[in-house]
């Protein structure tokens, strides 16, 4: 989730691969040696895995403070990741407004000057407190999905999205749709196919617009009204690919509420103030909790309860979908990798229930990876890449 600790993630946990920008395998454990072989003790392999997995989350801390200037771009949307929707209430001009992104500004969509002829286009959509880099540049500075998708597949667009994500999910859902709408009003003509990218919180962004742009079209129809003109990027829309994202929920923001939940038990002043200090995180962080993909889940007065109500969004229809997650450990199937997943994101909320019923969805685990490096593995580039390369100029 916090993207601007997921380019540093890889230096703390794959010195040795960060200039490849594909880290593979977690630092080994230490040997034990014994009269009869060179092995690890199952003891040793237990807390070893609930280590990695414990500090997983904060392992880009001291990277990010040594790394300083280098990352100064991240300040502004980790910001609006912890505040953000204070900030767009109060109109103040840190507050990030979704839209297109190009030479680090903002572009309209009939700005985007799509005039390259017909194309399948790739949008990208960051995490919790990211941006349009966290797909461009790694902290070594070599390329990452969006450039060389562009220099390995010179017919496919790619396209960048940033939005404010301190604000609710469906609230950045609902603009992405009305973007995406904007984009293909201006250039109907410019576009083949669709594919939307989302990591972590961008994931259930897209999920979010996906069912706001059916919900739209449905009621065009319901109306009998002009169903073409409403949301027509459903039309175009083919493939998304949901790279760790929390279906069910982050297990870190369900501590958050637990956490606070508890303090409030106390009748101590230092307890309640840190109870209303926990519950000062942002709209975005709190919808983590489980998944709160639409309006309603988090107006709904028992929104805050211990299992409070939650509306189901199941995939679009005539959609395919790549749910790639990752797991620290290389056994992805464990209960200890199903809980803790790849340090941020649980195994079981990655694939998601909604998903696993659905034959137009296809799951795939990357052992031995983090949050982190779904944005700069190898193996999940080329996963990405060839399935865009059977997309057609026309």
């Amino acid at each position: 989730m916090t993207n601007g600790l997921n380019n540093l993630f890889a230096q703390r946990l794959h010195p040795s691969k960060l200039a490849q920008e594909a880290p593979g395998a977690l630092p080994s454990l230490p040997m034990t040696q014994d009269s009869s072989a060179h092995k690890v003790s199952r003891w040793q392999r237990t807390t070893g895995a609930l280590r990695r997995a414990a500090t997983a989350p904060f392992a880009g801390l001291e990277a990010l403070r040594q790394t300083g200037r280098s990352y100064r771009h991240f300040l502004l949307p980790a910001l609006n990741g912890a505040i953000g929707d204070q900030l767009a209430l109060r109109g103040d001009q840190r507050a990030i407004r979704l839209s297109f992104r190009r030479h680090d500004a903002d572009v309209p969509a009939i700005d985007l000057d799509l005039t390259d002829g017909p194309r399948p286009t790739v949008v990208f959509v960051h995490g919790l407190m990211g941006d349009e880099h966290i797909w461009q540049t790694g902290p070594s500075g070599l390329l990452r999905y969006g450039p060389r998708l562009a220099a390995d597949l010179p017919h496919v667009r790619c396209l960048y999205v940033r939005y404010n994500t301190g604000r609710h999910i469906s609230e950045n859902g609902r603009a992405l749709h009305q973007l995406l709408t904007q984009l293909l009003q201006a250039w109907p003509d410019a576009v083949t196919d669709l594919t939307l990218v989302g990591h972590s919180m961008g994931g259930l962004v897209i999920r979010s617009a996906g069912y706001y742009a059916s919900e739209e079209l449905r009621q065009a129809r319901e109306a009998a009204a002009d169903s073409a003109a409403a949301a027509p990027w459903l039309t175009y829309l083919r493939q998304v690919f949901l790279l760790g994202v929390p279906n069910e929920g982050s297990f870190l923001e369900q501590h958050s509420f637990l956490t606070a939940l508890a303090l409030r038990r106390f009748d101590l002043r230092l307890a309640r103030l840190l109870a209303d200090t926990i519950d000062r995180r942002s709209s975005g962080i709190r919808d983590l909790r489980h998944a709160r993909l639409v309006d309603e889940d988090w107006q709904n007065p028992h929104a805050d309860d211990l299992l409070p109500p939650r509306t189901k969004v199941p995939p679009l229809p005539g959609v395919q979908y790549h749910v790639l997650a990752a797991s620290l450990l290389k056994n992805a199937e464990s209960a200890l990798a199903q809980y803790f997943g790849d340090g941020l994101v649980g195994g079981h909320s990655a694939t998601g229930s909604v998903f696993r019923r659905a034959e137009q969805v296809h799951v795939r685990i990357f052992p031995r990876q983090h949050h982190g490096t779904l944005l700069a593995d190898a193996d999940v580039y080329e996963y990405i890449r060839a399935r865009l390369a059977g997309t057609a100029l026309a």
